[in-house]
């Protein structure tokens, strides 16, 4: 995993991304040539599917589509579908704390010590030394449990129901990972101990908290926790997985280890109003928003990472964020919103195979060219 104001409305005022909605005055000058030139580009990447989410000012929120969705039937992409959302949940994840911060009931310079006494005491981590900021900042210096030998062959545990105690615990015999000069180093370890604190803290878990917090409050109908269910929603973006030279159907798996690092379901009308509610100030205070937004070096040139969110600059002085998602089961997700939240595009992404650079161009241009 390197992984309406309500949705019902969202939905209800969507329209194809190709056609003008007929309602005079719905999306007032709207041009579509920007998403006109980025869907032609799409169908270029290599991606055997891929449902495409665009808002903005003049155009609304537009869906539509590239590719199938189903190899097997080959039931065409049209905007609708379900896929898994990856690491895109980390976000969903520093949203709740940050509340929790906002409530007073979590600080982001606390350590992992104050919450779950004792976890973490190994010859190489220490929780007393590790902060909440760090966990959430990919600085806090524990390794990815997804390189521990349980995960060598991922098929093998495409059943399993694993909790993310277990996968803390994985991660703890492994040695230290390489960081960058930030300290910054990835690892999706940090969200489920994030996931644990949280319970620690509200005596509930994660999901029922995004749920309570983000989900029933935005009106996203289409958005759910994966919990141990290995189908996804019809309509759905089925997954494919490479192995060796073949794709293969892998669409049905268990992401129960996933858990706030990456279980969660939705599709890119919910994804897209989540994003646009966060950056606009509905979902946290100034002073959290503001925290999310303080950023570290990644180790990839020109890349940012702050509370659960990347910063991306593809021109001088355009700032875009978003988090990309992976998972097992084949499916990708891809997202960039503007940084006053008025402009997004979200991809949900049906393949491991494809182009990503070439997407993340197409994004930018799409973006920095759409009103």
């Amino acid at each position: 995993m390197r992984y309406r104001t309500s949705a019902v409305v969202a939905l209800a005022c969507a329209a194809s991304l190709l056609t003008v909605p007929a309602k005079a005055g719905a999306a007032p000058q709207c041009d579509t040539t920007p998403i006109r030139t980025a869907m032609k580009a799409l169908e270029g990447v290599g991606a055997t599917g891929m449902s495409v989410t665009v808002k903005s000012p003049n155009c609304g929120v537009r869906t539509g589509g590239v590719g199938v969705a189903d190899r097997g039937t080959g039931r065409k992409v049209v905007g609708d579908e379900h896929s898994r959302i990856g690491s895109d949940t980390k976000t969903w994840t520093a949203t709740v704390v940050l509340q929790l911060v906002g409530e007073g009931r979590i600080a982001l310079d606390d350590t992992v010590d104050d919450y779950l006494p004792g976890l973490i005491r190994t010859r190489l981590y220490d929780g007393r030394t590790i902060t909440i900021r760090q966990l959430l900042q990919h600085t806090s210096g524990l390794p990815d449990y997804l390189d521990a030998p349980f995960w060598e062959d991922e098929d093998a545990h495409r059943w399993d129901h694993i909790e993310p105690l277990q996968t803390v615990r994985q991660a703890l015999a492994l040695p230290r990972p390489e960081r960058a000069p930030s300290g910054f180093a990835y690892s999706n370890t940090n969200y489920n101990l994030v996931g644990l604190i949280v319970k620690e803290v509200t005596g509930r878990g994660i999901a029922t908290e995004i749920e309570e917090r983000i989900i029933r409050p935005l009106g996203l109908c289409e958005t759910q926790w994966a919990g141990d269910r290995t189908t996804l929603p019809k309509p759905e973006l089925r997954g494919y997985a490479q192995r060796g030279k073949t794709l293969v159907d892998r669409t049905e798996w268990n992401t129960s280890e996933a858990d706030a690092s990456g279980a969660l379901i939705s599709d890119g009308a919910d994804t897209t109003a989540f994003w646009t509610a966060l950056l606009t100030g509905k979902l946290l205070a100034p002073a959290q928003l503001a925290e999310l937004k303080r950023t570290v070096a990644e180790d990839v040139a020109n890349e940012r990472y702050g509370l659960g969110v990347e910063r991306h600059e593809p021109y001088p002085g355009f700032v875009l964020w978003g988090h990309s998602g992976s998972m097992s089961s084949g499916h990708k997700f891809r997202n960039a919103v503007t940084d006053d939240g008025r402009r997004a595009v979200t991809l949900l992404i049906g393949s491991e195979s494809f182009d990503s650079d070439r997407v993340d161009a197409i994004m930018s241009r799409l973006l920095r060219d759409l009103r």
